[in-house]
């Protein structure tokens, strides 16, 4: 397996960056000797409380609903390794591997807190099996987001304990993605069972003592890990987002002046100013754009899918902004119950609620759609005769004999349709759990499912509002588009054709997708413009 440098955990919190290129680059990580010390002092803890007579939530009782039933010494273990098999029960498809691998290595930060009571052997064998990539099977059903994904991690708990299904990469594979991209679903490496892919690594199965599988499953983590790969994706798309509506701009003889530095300063949005100022280094030295300004225009204003591409834009930058606090302030939390207090209390509490993560979940799901939304209307706008200035009908070479583009338009439609209904929270469903013991759940997990679904759906709107743009372009020559939006368009001719008779053109969607995902778009407009 090809890795990126080391991630250290116990040091600091983990950044987003880092989970990323541990859950995505194939990171290696270790762990401190602070933070090995930290946990075998809370481990002396929970020893000195397995002895006591008087029953203690997780170290000798039951749990949840069954927390005041005191289970003796002599099987304790069981109980243990009995929560892990009973809270496996996820269903459905596989969970893709950066998932997985963020969901590993976000468990083993609070584990390495010296807060859950833990024996270091636990630590270890965590980082052993993301070293050695070693990727639980973890199913997409399960989690209600509190007690935290109970489910998602108990099947991680379940393959160190040597049971169930694991994916493992090949020793000479290449990493699951580069840092840049995005997972589309995939999930890396061979099926075995963990007992064989942990023997094949020399790592000992876990045999779980007082406390460690609530430890184990007790946590955010699988919300979390999904809302730091979503914030990466989007950083990359909300700036794509920015090209893709320069292209429309310059493609329809659009305005720039609106995107003025003063005009913006007249509401001092942050996530609006920083698009609008992409928007003016892209278009700036534009000769399409130059080439109608002026009295003669005759347009008095642009539409709005054009004209208020920096606030819708901008609004999108915002919330982003909002949920990276979120989730920088979640990188830095410690999520168990019981916890080990810094003076050696165990004490239960409720920090494992998703409430904090599952609300920017479906704040961003929302932006998503609005972004996707805006996109779309700018490209219906390039295909309608009476409003893309002097283009041909959808694009087409030969109008009544091509279609052109118009069923592009549809499939983006189709896919903004969805993304409105992908939209709807998944936070406000509560539904309750465990005899009415976890009444009240956050059902965070969900929202981030959906929000990565939605993320995928937005990549493939802006596919095609670049498709259309850059066709448009074409079709205005003699006039030249701007360096920015000309490298892109060269691009884009790499894997597309440009305009001419119809072909089969979904290989051309797919193609240009995988261009916005990657990142290429980005990294191609940065070459010629400061965006």
């Amino acid at each position: 397996m090809q890795q990126s440098s080391s991630v250290v955990i116990g040091a600091a919190p983990l950044s987003p960056a880092e989970v990323v290129a541990v859950a995505r680059a194939g990171a290696s990580v270790e762990i401190t000797p602070a933070a090995r010390d930290r946990v075998a002092a809370a481990r002396a803890v929970i020893e000195g409380l397995a002895a006591d007579p008087n029953p203690h939530y997780g170290v000798s009782t039951g749990f949840g609903a069954l927390a005041t039933t005191f289970i003796a010494p002599e099987r304790r273990r069981q109980l243990q390794a009995s929560l892990i098999r009973s809270h496996a029960a996820g269903t459905g498809a596989e969970v893709e591997t950066e998932v997985v691998r963020a969901l590993q290595l976000l468990r083993l930060q609070t584990l390495a807190s010296g807060h859950t009571g833990v024996r270091p052997i636990v630590v270890e064998t965590y980082v052993a099996m993301l070293n050695a990539g070693i990727t639980p099977v973890v199913r997409e059903y399960g989690s209600l987001g509190c007690s935290g994904d109970l489910a998602p991690l108990a099947h991680i708990a379940l393959a160190a304990m040597g049971e169930g299904e694991v994916r493992v990469w090949h020793p000479a594979a290449d990493a699951i993605a580069s840092p840049e991209a995005s997972s589309t679903g995939e999930q890396a490496g061979h099926l075995c069972t963990a007992a064989d892919a942990l023997r094949a690594a020399s790592i000992e199965p876990l045999v779980l003592e007082e406390k460690e599988g609530l430890a184990l499953i007790n946590g955010t983590d699988g919300m979390l890990g999904m809302l730091v790969l979503a914030l990466h994706d989007l950083e990359n798309l909300v700036t794509t987002a920015d090209i893709s509506a320069a292209m429309s701009i310059e493609s329809q003889l659009g305005t720039d002046a609106v995107f003025a530095a003063d005009l913006m300063t007249l509401r001092p949005q942050h996530g609006q100013a920083a698009s609008a100022a992409n928007l003016r280094a892209i278009l700036g030295a534009s000769p399409m754009v130059a080439s109608h300004k002026g009295p003669d225009d005759g347009r008095v204003q642009d539409a709005y899918s054009l004209r208020c591409s920096p606030q819708v834009h901008g609004a999108v930058r915002d919330t982003m902004a909002h949920a990276t606090t979120i989730a920088e302030r979640e990188l830095s939390s410690v999520v168990d119950n019981p916890v080990i207090t810094s003076d050696g209390r165990i004490q239960s509490n409720g920090n494992f609620h998703g409430a904090p993560v599952a609300a920017v979940l479906d704040f961003l799901a929302i932006s998503v759609a609005d972004l996707a939304s805006v996109a779309e209307r700018r490209t219906d706008r390039a295909l309608d005769p009476a409003r893309n200035h002097g283009l041909p009908p959808f694009l087409a070479h030969e109008v009544g004999v091509d279609s052109g583009l118009m069923i592009a338009q549809y499939a983006a439609a189709g896919i903004v349709s969805e993304l409105k209904r992908l939209a709807v929270p998944a936070s406000v469903d509560s539904i309750p759990s465990s005899a009415m013991q976890e009444d009240h759940v956050s059902m965070g997990w969900a929202g981030a499912r959906k929000l990565r679904r939605a993320i995928d759906g937005l990549t493939r709107v802006l596919a095609i509002e670049i498709i259309t743009g850059a066709r448009a372009l074409d079709l205005r020559a003699p006039l030249q588009a701007g360096p920015a939006t000309g490298a892109v368009r060269d691009l884009v001719r790499t894997v597309a054709a440009g305009p001419g008779p119809d072909h089969f053109l979904s290989p051309d969607m797919e193609a240009v997708t995988e261009l916005v995902r990657s990142g290429a778009v980005v990294r191609t407009a940065k070459e010629h413009a400061d965006v």
